[in-house]
């Protein structure tokens, strides 16, 4: 891999685990806790490759429209993989952010969540980014909500507008003063976004952050991803002239 590019940000898309577990005669919640066990393995092995970012899609805001006892299963998940994330984080001097909208989670895994970010928030290697509870509609009306609140109380920072009339509204907001408002400020849009599984649309992820991301689709179910299927989509990446637009 030495002679390929590495993106600096990679976002993932997993899909697939129900599947793998219905080809196996097996109920949907193993196949979400071998999910589980592949992002596991692959955020050591994606941090030595030189990825400076890796985002997750670990759950929807419309996951929640799943049968009561799947979203009981996969709350109980992270429950169980919360400890052995940060250990891991730890061990491999992992940063740890969430995305989403944690107000709607039960209190124990908020505590959770802002503990992990917490412990790991000095950490200086690879950032793993969970969006969790998210969708990028959701996320852009809570930027808005967010960036309106802020406007009303006059705390916008004056570089957030272009134009001689930075201090007031009546400069033009640029799109870097309002994507500070977004769940992402301060992590890179992503170079690279993959599919698992085969299907071929975005289901509501990072939709303002991936508007010039290449984006890489393979049949591989989640649980089977690993690090050799990870190159191969830097290696697929690696064939692609990105333009943004341009000639």
């Amino acid at each position: 891999m030495s002679e390929l590019q590495i993106p600096a940000s990679v976002a993932i898309i997993m899909d697939g685990n129900g599947r793998w577990a219905k080809k196996r005669g097996l109920p949907r919640t193993f196949g979400h806790k071998e999910g589980c066990k592949a992002i596991e393995a692959l955020i050591p092995e994606a941090g030595k490759l030189g990825i400076r970012y890796l985002t997750v899609y670990a759950f929807s805001t419309e996951n929640w429209k799943r049968s009561e006892e799947e979203v009981s299963g996969l709350m109980d998940l992270f429950r169980y993989y919360a400890s052995r994330l940060l250990k891991s984080a730890k061990e491999h001097n992992v940063r740890i952010r969430m995305i989403g909208d944690r107000r709607r989670f039960p209190q124990d895994i908020i505590d959770a969540i802002n503990m992990l970010e917490q412990e790991t928030r000095e950490n200086t290697g690879l950032t793993f980014v969970m969006a969790a509870n998210y969708g990028g509609r959701d996320e852009l009306r809570r930027a808005a909500m967010r960036y309106a609140k802020a406007l009303q109380e006059g705390t916008v920072p004056p570089e957030a507008f272009a134009g001689k009339n930075a201090k007031v509204p009546e400069g033009e907001l640029t799109e870097e003063g309002f994507a500070a408002y977004l769940d992402t400020a301060g992590i890179p849009d992503p170079d690279l976004v993959i599919r698992t599984s085969g299907e071929l649309r975005l289901s509501n992820f990072l939709v303002w952050q991936a508007a010039y991301s290449e984006i890489v689709i393979t049949d591989t179910l989640w649980p089977d991803f690993n690090i050799e299927e990870l190159k191969k989509c830097i290696e697929e990446f690696n064939h692609r002239n990105r333009r943004f637009g341009g000639v």
